[in-house]
């Protein structure tokens, strides 16, 4: 068992606690540009398209290059490249339809717990190790924690449109700290990005990387990560 008792936990929110995965359903009705129907599978592959380390997806318009690296502390820059990106001939989707994908990716219904996220989050609540979801996001995420019932077992939403700071800055997991009330040198992040998440262990915290699989595939990751450090039923 790890020696250093863990006094908070930060988790970041997709890939680590949620995936969006908004089912087969979801995009009925909704067509391509030839008038066939777009698939669950192809929205999947299009929002793929978006997500680059580095640089900016091929499909975004010049004119929204620079403002890029911020969409996440704004919520129309981030509204605009995707609608944008998304809307790109080159995509082949029916007029309209990419505002509605992208009303879609916000849908609390749209992101699907990962199996253990109910069960990491009560056994938290249960250690009384206080949490906060710290994420690089442009919305709130509070709705979709509602959603799936899990809103009263997170403490504190660390989210960089509100903070106005995003992930690997220092500045936010010292932020998800502070409102913990525990120090960096007593807290683990969980995250699925060693570039962004573990950012958190350049001021002290402990790190524990996840897997962004698919909820049907990924079972037990939450719980083995806090497993990892000494965190236990």
């Amino acid at each position: 068992m790890d020696a250093v008792v863990i006094r908070g936990v930060l988790l970041d929110f997709s890939g680590t606690l949620f995936r969006l995965e908004p089912g087969p359903g979801a995009v009925d009705g909704l067509r391509t540009s030839d008038g066939g129907a777009l698939t669950a599978e192809r929205y999947a592959d299009l929002l793929a398209l978006m997500t680059v380390p580095t640089g900016v997806p091929a499909h975004l318009p010049a004119d929204l290059h620079d403002s890029w690296h911020r969409r996440d502390l704004d919520p129309e820059v981030h509204r605009a490249a995707y609608q944008a990106s998304l809307a790109h001939p080159e995509l082949g989707l029916a007029e309209g339809v990419a505002t509605r994908l992208y009303d879609l990716m916000l849908a609390p219904s749209s992101w699907r717990p990962y199996p253990d996220t109910a069960a990491a989050l009560r056994l938290l609540r249960a250690r009384g190790i206080p949490v906060a979801v710290v994420s690089n996001i442009a919305w709130d995420l509070r709705e979709t924690f509602a959603h799936w019932d899990l809103a009263d077992l997170v403490d504190e939403f660390v989210l960089s449109y509100a903070v106005g700071v995003v992930k690997p800055d220092a500045k936010t997991f010292e932020i998800a700290c502070e409102r913990l009330s525990v120090t960096p040198a007593d807290a683990l992040m969980v995250g699925d990005s060693a570039e962004a998440d573990g950012g958190a262990a350049r001021t002290g915290c402990r790190f524990e990387r996840v897997e962004p699989q698919a909820t049907a595939t990924r079972h037990d990751a939450l719980l083995g990560a806090l497993r990892a450090h000494g965190i236990t039923d």
